[in-house]
């Protein structure tokens, strides 16, 4: 999930990566108002801005705000749900919303929302330490904002 990520200094990357963020910052400034004069601006074409906009980040959008859903398998036991809060809380994540399903066959599924902004290290290891919890058959990330 995040192997797929690199961070890499910006003299590293080719001129057009800069000039994408560039062209966004122009749009939501209110600079430009469309796509076209704002790489008309920075000197790129609207395929190379429509390529890259998702896929290029700056370390500041990455770390205000963040959130995550998760999906976890239970076994049904007493204390389940609170041996994933408690490791939860030792990463420093906040659980913002928690839907739990009704047990079936032992397991029940929950679905949590987490706040991200104070984590203490990577996603992965929030995910490794939930894993690692007796009684956690299955833990997914669905989302990351």
């Amino acid at each position: 999930m995040l192997n797929e990520y690199l961070i890499v200094e910006k003299s590293a990357l080719p001129d057009y990566f800069i000039k994408v963020i560039e062209a966004r910052h122009l749009l939501e400034s209110g600079a430009c108002a469309q796509v076209i004069d704002a790489v008309h601006a920075v000197g790129i074409s609207r395929s190379t801005y429509y390529k890259y906009k998702d896929k290029i980040l700056e370390p500041s959008q990455l770390t205000v705000g963040r959130k995550a859903s998760l999906m976890l398998t239970l076994n049904h036991q007493a204390g389940m749900l609170s041996k994933v809060l408690t490791a939860i809380s030792a990463c420093r994540a906040n659980v913002l919303t928690i839907t739990q399903s009704l047990p079936i066959h032992g397991k029940a599924s929950i679905m949590l929302s987490i706040d991200l902004s104070q984590l203490t290290g990577p996603m992965d290891a929030l995910v490794d330490a939930l894993n690692a919890i007796d009684g956690v058959e299955h833990v997914r990330l669905l989302a990351l904002e």
